[in-house]
């Protein structure tokens, strides 16, 4: 397709004109956020329609995968390279300057004794803090920056890297593309299915064999303050968010609900010793996701209960390679 006139990357020079350009590339492609979001599938891409409004709804620089996804979805194949160069160029130009910029003289004043302590002036130690603050934020951004790596999940599909433990092994769970599995029965994993009593229809968060879930795939977004949105991806059904209902017939259920901003916000929060993998997923206000009954039997469904943190409420996040 050729490229859509008006839409230049290269000519942008700062962060409001780049986004401004995104916002015009979506007008010109006359697409809507659910056909960009279908159009990104097909093409092997992941580009929620919720992520997508909600990135060009401000000026932030979106992320790399991010941007490849939507230039792609809206058209721009053949200049998906431009867009990333762009992207990099205002990345660098808007990075903050250093405080090691800061001038220090040469040769210190001479410094003035009092009661048998070396007092220097207060303008070099202000200096002095602001180099050694630099360098600390220097190093944590750079140990942050080291383990965003990109993965390739299910179906070729290229993902953000997946979250490091922040204190040890299990301490966070992996995101990206995992299985849910549960703890005590690590055969059976969490994936779409039906009511088995039929008193409510639509799909519904189950419990099956692992190796009897495809081509339903599940990916683990991490959206910020400890808090998660459970994605599923069908290639029928499309993707959802899951969502613990609170009333009608399918009141304590998880539902998986075409647009993710209406999905519920999981609280994955470890259970007992951090280097096992085990956690508890957790709704604020509404309990802990449970198995039915505690049952062992496929198809059995999953529910919100009263948190005890053992049993069928326990889960096991494992990355898919």
């Amino acid at each position: 397709m050729a490229h859509q006139r008006g839409c230049e990357p290269g000519e942008v020079t700062d962060l409001p004109s780049f986004m401004e350009l995104l916002r015009q590339l979506k007008k010109n492609s006359r697409l809507s956020y659910r056909q960009l979001e279908r159009r990104a599938a097909a093409a092997g891409d992941i580009l929620p329609r919720s992520t997508v409004s909600s990135m060009l709804g401000r000026d932030l620089l979106p992320r790399p995968d991010l941007l490849v996804a939507f230039v792609r979805a809206c058209g721009e194949e053949e200049r998906v390279a431009q867009w990333c160069e762009a992207r990099e160029r205002i990345a660098r130009d808007h990075a903050p300057r250093a405080a090691a910029q800061v001038e220090v003289p040469q040769q210190l004043p001479r410094a003035k004794a009092r009661g048998g302590f070396v007092m220097r002036p207060l303008s070099l130690t202000i200096a002095v803090i602001a180099l050694v603050v630099t360098a600390v934020v220097a190093a944590i951004g750079a140990v942050v920056g080291a383990v965003a790596v990109l993965d390739v999940g299910p179906w070729g599909r290229t993902l953000p890297g997946r979250a490091a433990a922040s204190v040890s092994a299990g301490a966070t769970p992996p995101t990206g593309w995992v299985t849910i599995r549960v703890a005590d029965a690590p055969g059976l994993c969490l994936t779409d299915g039906r009511v088995r009593d039929w008193r409510y229809t639509p799909l519904v968060a189950v419990q099956r064999p692992c190796d009897e879930t495809a081509p339903q795939n599940t990916l683990l977004e991490f959206v910020g303050d400890g808090r998660y949105r459970i994605q599923w991806h069908h290639p029928d059904y499309g993707t959802g968010c899951l969502k613990a209902l609170t009333s009608g017939q399918g009141a304590g259920l998880l539902e998986p609900k075409d647009n993710c901003d209406d999905g519920s916000l999981f609280s994955v929060e470890p259970s007992g010793e951090l280097d096992k993998g085990r956690y508890v997923l957790r709704v604020e206000g509404q309990g802990c996701v449970g198995i039915r009954g505690s049952s062992a039997a496929p198809g059995a469904e999953a529910v919100m209960q009263r948190c005890v943190g053992k049993g069928r409420q326990v889960f096991l996040i494992r990355a898919v390679d």
